[in-house]
């Protein structure tokens, strides 16, 4: 939680009683239904908060943003933005119905509104968003032809609407279909944890 605190000092009470919720929450939830690697729940906030928070340094969503976490799997990068971002409002969609009911029911436990978990496949999702965010999903060009149906025409952010994704290693494969287009931020720019070497923010504008 310290780490939250360190690169987002002006959080509210309210934002920080929610991040510190989320320890219990998910440790609890992971005895049951494993969304985080049994090893790695100790890590929760420097390798699934804080990683998710990333793009809320690469972007500060304006209040009415509609944004789609597609493949949230327990609600990552969906609940912590969705904490960081009260006034922006966030669908959350992964296939797997228990992952999804994790996801639910950390956001209610925390009282997060604008947080709205769904099972579902992106294939089926209908509705319209400023931005489509995902973790490590799959591919960034099956993300986008699966996803560009879902990225509506008007702007109300200082970025384009698009696709904001988290990713690592080594993307020049991935990227080439969109290399003169894709943004890529390495997450070290903003955090100094040595675990963040080698993983990036990427940003595709959506219309082209």
């Amino acid at each position: 939680m310290d780490k939250i605190i360190k690169y987002f000092p002006n959080i509210t009470d309210k934002q920080k009683e929610q991040f510190e919720a989320l320890n219990n929450l998910y440790r609890d939830w992971n005895s049951k239904i494993n969304v985080i690697s049994r090893k790695d729940i100790d890590n929760l906030y420097e390798h699934h908060v804080l990683h998710s928070l990333a793009i809320a340094k690469a972007i500060s969503f304006r209040p009415g943003t509609r944004i789609l976490d597609f493949g949230t799997g327990g609600g990552f990068p969906g609940v912590p933005l969705a904490i960081m971002f009260p006034e922006a409002e966030f669908k959350l969609i992964d296939g797997t119905g228990k992952k999804i009911r994790v996801a639910q029911e950390v956001a209610n436990a925390i009282g997060l509104t604008n947080c709205h978990p769904a099972h579902l496949r992106a294939e089926d999702e209908k509705g319209l968003y400023d931005f489509v965010v995902s973790r490590a999903v799959m591919p960034l060009p099956d993300l986008v032809k699966i996803s560009q149906k879902n990225i509506r025409k008007e702007q109300q952010n200082s970025m384009p609407n698009g696709f904001i994704v988290l990713k690592g290693g080594e993307l020049q494969a991935e990227l080439a279909p969109f290399r003169h287009i894709v943004d890529v931020t390495e997450i070290s720019n903003w955090f100094d944890e040595p675990w963040f070497k080698e993983k990036f923010v990427i940003y595709l504008a959506g219309k082209r």
